[in-house]
């Protein structure tokens, strides 16, 4: 394996050590707090914006899962790290347009972002080429804000209810059914949206028990999200520093 600590400026490598020790304590006494072990939480280091050999940096700090939220600088991206030697799990976190699918299965570990049934059948055939499963998780909708993507709790819709979608995913032989993920809408605390999701993933782990990860919380309330049982947290900005706006 290449030596990443040789790609990236020493300084840099230095801020990078600092902000995952400082997010890493976070998370452990968050799972204190919630009486949770510290084992069943992931931290996925979100490198948008921020270059291959950040993720060399990370990974060579302990860091084995890392997402992403553009195929365009994705793809691009995993080809770079993959080519050093170095093999993070890669989950693709963004809203996914079904023209990517196929990019996208091919470095892609887990899928966050799956909130159609249109999206899971693309995906169950774009991934007919892997050597095992894509996991996929289910983007819960946690306001019924289309916009916002999300497929919808209670829903019988045929195309984006959450128990449609998640049939979808589960009766694809290319699609590993893991879990659920959901965004706080903008305006609502919290508390109050991972509550709500942690209602929505009660009942759906009745009806999949094999689903059991929950996807949800950010650099600002990640605390939050593991008290109401998230097992996978999204850190980007108290990782790597704020990012430039994107264009």
């Amino acid at each position: 394996m290449t030596d990443s600590s040789a790609t990236v400026r020493p300084d840099r490598r230095a801020e990078l050590a600092a902000g995952l020790a400082q997010v890493r304590a976070r998370i452990a006494d968050a799972c204190a707090v919630a009486g949770r072990d510290r084992a069943d939480v992931t931290m996925i280091a979100v490198t948008k914006t921020y270059p291959a050999g950040d993720v060399l940096a990370l990974a060579g700090l302990g860091v084995t899962d890392v997402g992403e939220n553009r195929d365009q600088e994705a793809a691009g991206k995993a080809a770079e790290v993959a080519a050093a030697g170095v093999s993070p799990r890669w989950h693709f976190i963004g809203q996914l347009q079904r023209n990517k699918a196929r990019s996208v299965v091919r470095y892609a570990d887990v899928v966050h972002s799956v909130d159609s049934v249109r999206l899971a059948r693309a995906l169950g055939t774009a991934a007919a080429g892997r050597e095992r499963p894509l996991d996929a998780l289910v983007q819960v909708s946690i306001d019924g804000d289309p916009a916002r993507g999300g497929a919808l709790p209670g829903s019988a819709d045929p195309g984006v209810g959450l128990e449609p979608v998640a049939e979808a995913v589960a009766d694809s032989p290319t699609l590993r059914l893991a879990g659920l993920m959901a965004v706080a809408p903008l305006g609502w605390a919290p508390e109050r949206a991972f509550a709500r999701l942690a209602e929505v993933a009660e009942a759906f782990r009745s009806v999949h028990p094999g689903a059991v990860a929950l996807s949800a919380g950010m650099s600002g309330d990640l605390e939050i999200a593991i008290q109401y049982g998230a097992t996978h947290v999204r850190v980007g900005s108290a990782l790597l520093g704020m990012r430039p706006t994107l264009r």
